[in-house]
């Protein structure tokens, strides 16, 4: 009986044994290294000189079509914007997929006496526009535009969403100040004190259907915890809001509501794109929305199941100062180079404004090669 005993705890032994084996496995690998090449594309001292978003979008050939929200426009003087304002929105053009061979051209909008604002503006003129993820279909250039206004605190958070549109652009081959920018309201949101629900977080083709990824957000007190969602939509009707579905318990629903919670504790802004290497896709994003931690998660269908998060990388600029933070991290899959890599953006900024107008190395995209494999 003894003898019986032992074999069976010997037994029990190697059978977990080999289950943490293959736990360990079955993780991917991860390294991370800092591009100074690509900051220094974004390393500007005078007009455009530092924005955050930093979306990107594959044009014609080797084109990079970046997307920005709030954006300092002026000069740069020992390390110090001078003689600036900050707009809500800008984009460039990137010519060109790796420094020191690449370049960028920016743009922003021009008022009537000639003085830079918003590459869009509300019809109204109330509020503001933040560009999110975008894409180039058949159709032209679709844009998620995330509408906001100003509340009544004074802080730097000070503002709420009120809404989101989809912008098309039909002829993005001419020149950005010569692009026809129509625009939709998104009929699936919702935007209330008890949390919004809004898309255009992350796009993905995938097949026929273009994926479009978006957060939801559960309320407790002051804690808002986003959550991922998903719809996707033929990429021939992207702009048919009736085509589009909702994933929802295994399904695809038309009630967006029913959206299911996908991966908790997400960003508003992030990256899911497909990683050859690993056979995987990958979801890229500052941990909470606000941290100095990015994190991975991954899954072999666009919908998941999604793994645990992996920190994969913590933002120096947070580390020595309690008033630095950082966000907006996401993958950018058009500008990596091998089937193993993603190249990563994120953004430090400062709740001291002053310090961040006083340190121009702050409020720009910061580039990280990330490569994952087996």
């Amino acid at each position: 009986m003894m003898m019986k005993f032992k074999k069976n705890i010997l037994r029990s032994l190697v059978l977990l044994f080999l289950i943490l084996i293959a736990g360990c496995g079955s993780q991917p690998r991860i390294w991370v290294e800092e591009l100074p090449r690509y900051d220094a594309l974004f390393e500007r001292q005078t007009g455009w000189t530092g924005a955050d978003g930093a979306y990107s979008v594959a044009l014609a050939g080797d084109e990079i079509l970046w997307l920005f929200g709030d954006t300092w426009y002026g000069k740069v003087r020992d390390g110090r914007h001078m003689d600036a304002v900050i707009i809500n929105n800008s984009i460039a053009i990137q010519h060109g997929r790796l420094p020191p061979d690449a370049s960028v051209q920016f743009y922003t909008g021009l008022s009537p006496d000639g003085s830079p604002r918003a590459f869009v503006r509300p019809d109204d003129n109330r509020g503001w526009f933040w560009i999110y993820d975008g894409m180039r279909v058949a159709k032209g250039l679709f844009l998620f535009l995330v509408r906001l206004e100003r509340t009544a605190d004074r802080n730097s958070f000070g503002f709420k969403i009120v809404g989101s549109q989809l912008g098309h652009v039909a002829n993005p081959g001419d020149a950005p100040a010569n692009w026809h920018l129509a625009r939709r309201r998104i009929p699936w949101g919702r935007f209330s004190a008890a949390g919004d629900t809004l898309f255009g977080s992350s796009l993905l083709r995938a097949g026929r259907y273009i994926y479009i990824y978006g957060t939801t957000e559960d309320v407790n007190g002051e804690i808002r915890r986003k959550s991922m969602i998903l719809a996707r939509v033929p990429e021939t009707e992207f702009d048919q809001f009736d085509q589009w579905r909702f994933y929802s318990a295994g399904k695809w629903s038309t009630d967006f509501t029913k959206s299911s919670r996908l991966c908790r504790d997400m960003a508003n802004e992030f990256s899911v794109s497909y990683l050859p290497a690993i056979g995987n896709y990958v979801v890229v994003y500052t941990e909470k929305g606000f941290s100095k931690n990015i994190a991975m998660r991954f899954a072999p269908d666009p919908w998941g199941p999604w793994s645990a998060p992996r920190r994969i990388y913590a933002c120096p600029e947070a580390e020595g100062s309690p008033d630095v933070f950082c966000y907006g991290a996401k993958g950018h899959p058009d500008l990596s180079s091998a089937p193993d890599e993603i190249i990563v953006t994120y953004v430090a900024n400062s709740l001291d404004f002053a310090k961040m107008a006083g340190d121009a190395a702050l409020y720009r995209p910061r580039f990280l090669r990330v490569r994952v494999n087996d």
